[in-house]
């Protein structure tokens, strides 16, 4: 079968589509199908050699896709060959198959196409969980949203506005503050022509009540230095590439609640507030809610693919389609 290998780790153009043996479900696992794999900025991480947890090389690049059961190992039950299923793994989904955990997958909602459910399960659920369970977002609140034309950015602009909130979407270009004016957010800042922290300060009159960051680098200081007394600040991750070293006396004054949120842990945390957040979403996919996919890409073209979302080029969700 063809894969997106990554053989040395560097840029994403490094990347080569090579012809390796097919998967076979082990005890407890399942082959899947794939036919769509969504792009996340951790992929660029990881085949940098920049991620958390380094992985040695060589390696079928991805982390989330989507596609049909395909066979079924010893002890799985509860899925069949020919199932929709969607799934997260933290390789291996850039391929035309791929073995994971049972665990691993859940059924495709219904109303979502397979391109849609591989650009669905890891932001959203980022979203959600960082705007309710760590930011307990409530209607009629600010929240500031850093990197809001990523996928993770995209995906807090949707669920933020349906629980009622009041987006600040903070963005690098105008030509991506529109898109996220045309996805819902009420107000938008450029980075490179506004002053961040106090455009959030004008727009809310005194602070916003929640920041979701997952950008990193200096923008954070600045939002944090633009929250309300109480407010809250979440940390979903570091896009920009720099760890932010914050001034700790800002919580004190502020009384400000800092909390660091990822996503890849949760479910062994906090195993209820997955269940519950899983019936939650799949309610807001019922009333309408789907991924903000921007581009589509073949297999062949998975190098230039994360190489847009690495230097972001990119708005909303990028998806690998294997039938191309």
């Amino acid at each position: 079968m063809r894969a997106v290998r990554c053989e040395t780790h560097g840029d994403p153009e490094l990347l080569m589509v090579r012809d390796i043996p097919e998967p076979v479900a082990g005890p407890g696992e399942v082959v899947v199908g794939v036919q769509a794999a969504s792009v996340n900025y951790p992929d660029v991480l990881i085949v940098a050699d920049k991620y958390q947890v380094s992985v040695p090389t060589p390696f079928t690049a991805g982390s989330e896709f989507a596609g049909t059961v395909r066979a079924v190992g010893e002890d799985v039950t509860g899925l069949r060959i020919g199932d929709a299923v969607m799934g997260t793994a933290f390789g291996g989904a850039f391929a035309e198959k791929i073995a994971v955990p049972a665990s691993a997958l859940s059924p495709v909602p219904e109303g979502l196409d397979m391109v849609q459910a591989a650009a669905f399960n890891v932001t959203y659920r980022t979203a959600y969980h960082s705007l309710t369970t760590f930011g307990d977002v409530t209607a009629g609140e600010w929240v500031v949203i850093l990197g809001a034309a990523g996928g993770v950015g995209t995906a807090c602009i949707d669920v933020a506005t349906r629980l009622g909130a009041r987006v600040i979407a903070a963005v690098s270009t105008p030509e991506r503050a529109q898109a996220c004016r045309d996805l819902g957010a009420a107000e938008t800042i450029v980075y490179r022509d506004e002053n961040l922290k106090d455009r959030i300060k004008e727009i809310t009159g005194g602070g916003a009540d929640v920041v979701i960051d997952p950008v990193g680098g200096h923008y954070s200081e600045q939002a944090l230095r633009a929250i309300a007394w109480g407010g809250r600040f979440v940390v979903v991750g570091f896009a920009q590439g720099d760890i932010p070293r914050i001034p700790l006396n800002l919580i004190l004054l502020k009384g400000a609640i800092l909390r660091g949120f990822e996503i890849r842990t949760l479910a062994q945390r906090l195993p209820e507030v997955v269940d519950r957040g899983r019936s939650a979403i799949a309610t807001l996919v019922a009333e309408g809610m789907k991924p903000h996919v921007s581009e589509i890409h073949g297999l062949d073209e998975a190098p230039k693919a994360l190489a847009r979302v690495a230097q972001r080029q990119t708005t909303g969700k990028v998806v690998i389609d294997t039938t191309r």
